[in-house]
């Protein structure tokens, strides 16, 4: 039984100051439960809102990437400068250091390859190893418009149920196939679907025109793609035009690990999306830092 005699009754009530509660710094979020919002806290920067994800999750589809081969020498350099990892259970559990303290996004819809038709994918992810594993978030791929859009879609809704239940975020991504036009008013349908049915984020790609509008429709966080390859000073001002167009971070792949210099890429891209650099100045310190690691 607890000593009794030496306890005081308190005093510090602090009557003149009325307990504060501030709204959650991520668009869309504020009525999620808290385990939820600490998982998000994980992914984007609580300071700035925005998060430079590094996705890694291409072979789950296409094999050894170019820049992707080893995981272990060319990857795990990088994530100290990541916010967030996007990538396979199998990749986390055999190459990432447990160590590691950001954000981890799951890969968990999969099954065709590039040799088949790729939106015929089904969930490939059980939702006590994302338990098991530590995710902040799971990722599943939308097919709006593809050969299979309500398969892809049902496999989302799925996530959302599963990942709602334990506090797990659930990443849409919006897919573009060969033979759907990329520009605002497509991706505008894609993104607002998937909020509407549960996403708690979405990625997406960058449009020069009218991007701004698919942000604005969409009432979650959207993190930019990357795309593929672009010259350095090309994919930085793109990251730029996202983050002003009101992308919440980018979510970047061989623009950064096929990049000349990963690391010199990373740092620059993280200038743009959290220090509000320009294209220039982020690209200069892009070139300053390659040269130093020569």
């Amino acid at each position: 039984m607890a000593d009794t005699d030496s306890v005081k009754e308190g005093k510090n009530y602090y009557l003149d100051i009325p307990q504060e509660s501030k709204a959650f710094f991520l668009k869309g979020s504020n009525s999620l439960d808290w385990g939820l919002k600490n998982r998000l806290s994980k992914i984007f920067n609580p300071q700035s809102g925005k998060t430079v994800m590094l996705a890694i999750d291409h072979g789950y589809f296409q094999g050894p990437t170019t820049g992707l081969e080893r995981v272990d020498i060319n990857i795990v350099p990088l994530t100290p400068y990541t916010d967030s990892l996007m990538l396979t259970r199998g990749i986390l559990r055999s190459t990432i250091p447990p160590e590691y303290q950001r954000g981890v996004v799951l890969r968990a819809s999969g099954g065709p390859s590039i040799l088949k038709e790729l939106s015929n994918e089904e969930i490939a992810l059980d939702i006590e190893d994302a338990i098991r594993l530590n995710a902040s978030a799971v990722a599943v791929q939308v097919f709006i418009g593809g050969e299979y859009e309500t398969k892809s879609i049902h496999n989302m809704t799925r996530l959302v149920d599963m990942c709602n239940r334990y506090g797990i975020a659930t990443l849409a991504v919006t897919a573009v196939g060969k033979e759907l036009t990329r520009d605002a008013r497509y991706l505008s349908l894609a993104c607002r679907i998937c909020a509407e049915l549960g996403a708690h984020i979405v990625k997406t790609y960058y449009v020069p025109e009218g991007f701004e509008t698919v942000t604005a429709s969409c009432p979650v966080p959207v993190v930019m793609a990357g795309g593929k390859k672009l010259p350095e000073l090309d994919a930085i001002k793109m990251s730029y035009n996202a983050i002003k167009g009101g992308a919440c971070g980018v979510d970047m792949g061989r623009n950064i690990f096929q990049s000349e210099n990963p690391q010199a890429m990373i740092l620059a891209v993280r200038s743009v999306v959290h220090e509000g650099k320009t294209p220039q100045e982020a690209y200069e310190l892009y070139l300053t830092l390659k040269d130093n690691h020569k």
